[in-house]
């Protein structure tokens, strides 16, 4: 029962409809991070937003999947004691034909500060499938 409560829950990432209401996990970044192998991510944006939550929910198995190999670490470490707070995204736009930038803000607090990373990430498409190559932090 545990998969489907998750499913049902409200996305990390925060994508909502035209009516404000939160997407559910199953609907949104769950099906690209459950089914990754069968259904990629659409777009540069649709896959920083499931890597986020990955990151929310430790899935380091998807995060070095969806991470370009020249820039893929070999294991990542979450750091203990993390609550992640949200999403922005505030800008997607395609860089060339199989190339796009993501600019966003996710908000964090770790031992009780309060984080803002703020990057803007580069995204390639390989295969058919989006991948995150790097960012620049603001």
């Amino acid at each position: 029962a545990l998969m489907s409560d998750q499913s049902s829950a409200p996305c990390p990432c925060g994508r909502a409809d035209a009516k404000n209401r939160v997407f559910a996990y199953g609907a949104c970044c769950g099906r690209y991070i459950d089914h990754w192998d069968e259904s990629p991510a659409p777009d540069a944006e649709a896959l920083m937003r499931s890597r986020y939550t990955a990151f929310v929910r430790e899935n380091a198995t998807y995060l070095q999947a969806t991470w370009h190999e020249s820039q893929r670490p070999l294991q990542l470490d979450f750091d203990e004691g993390v609550k992640w707070l949200g999403l922005q995204v505030k800008d997607f736009k395609p860089t060339g034909d199989d190339r796009a930038e993501v600019e966003f803000v996710a908000r964090y607090r770790l031992a009780g500060r309060a984080v803002r990373l703020h990057e803007r990430s580069r995204f390639v498409r390989e295969g058919g499938r989006w991948l995150y190559v790097d960012g620049d932090q603001f």
